[in-house]
């Protein structure tokens, strides 16, 4: 099981990364110890706090020639993730 999935990367994020708080979408089943596990060793920083945040899907409807279509986009689940004092992590050093 992959705990992280990807980096959030948005502006709202990018706020917080100045505060030290870098967020990721993380597996559904993950819990916030598996995720400070996983941050520490992937990055090589001190996790001090994870929030976590279940995500519901949006409702998306298509209005078609048959009628229409409604349904859902999946689900997901975020952490955010407060470091230590003093470090960072560069999402952007292998681009």
């Amino acid at each position: 099981m992959s705990v992280l999935i990807s980096p959030l990367v948005t502006e709202k994020v990018s706020a917080l990364n100045e505060k030290g708080k870098y967020g990721f979408i993380v597996n559904k089943e993950a819990n916030k110890i598996e995720i400070k596990s996983a941050v520490e060793k992937t990055y090589g920083v001190n996790v001090e706090k994870v929030n976590t945040i279940n995500v519901l899907g949006k409702k998306k409807s298509r209005f078609t020639k048959a009628g229409t279509l409604t349904g859902r986009r999946p689900d997901y689940k975020k952490a955010v993730v407060t470091l230590a004092a003093g470090e960072v992590i560069d999402f952007y050093s292998n681009v």
